[in-house]
């Protein structure tokens, strides 16, 4: 399958908040993303949208949306997220591994106030919980973990 790369990475100190973009973040295994107010013991520690779709609603709905402005961590460019299932896993970068724990959700009512009442969030949103930590960057891979690979583990 063809890998992808992380387009950015966002993080905030609080949840119902919009992110902000770093260049790198220490993903920590079994919490989320070290400073993010959404890491935590439970099932949705990052938050994943396709870069693809911000690039369209931003072109839909003539707006500028940047990277952390629906709540996201990460913006994944290059996966298909149609393939993507609740349990699937997705390996960035050479270290973290992520496991899609659900698809979609009911979005913060301050966040939607604040995206123009644009929200990816409750159709395409993944939200993951980390199995594997490490350090991430923008430009690192990202692949959907096949069948075959979990296997041979």
């Amino acid at each position: 399958m063809k890998a992808g790369r992380i387009h950015s990475i966002s993080i905030s100190p609080e949840r119902g908040q919009l992110k902000k973009e770093v260049l790198q973040a220490r993903v920590i295994e079994s919490f989320g993303i070290e400073n993010d107010g959404h890491a935590g013991d439970w099932g949705r520690q990052i938050t994943c949208l396709d870069y693809d779709s911000v690039k369209a609603s931003n072109t839909k709905h003539n707006l500028c949306m940047s990277p952390g402005d629906f709540a996201e961590n990460l913006l994944l460019d290059g996966i298909d997220f149609s393939k993507i299932s609740v349990g699937n896993k997705l390996k960035l970068g050479t270290d973290v591994i992520l496991e899609v724990a659900q698809i979609g959700k009911e979005d913060h009512p301050s966040i939607v106030s604040r995206t123009f009442g644009v929200s990816l969030l409750p159709g395409e949103g993944l939200f993951c919980k980390v199995l594997s930590g490490g350090l991430i960057s923008r430009g690192d891979s990202v692949e959907i973990v096949s069948e075959e690979e979990e296997k041979k583990k």
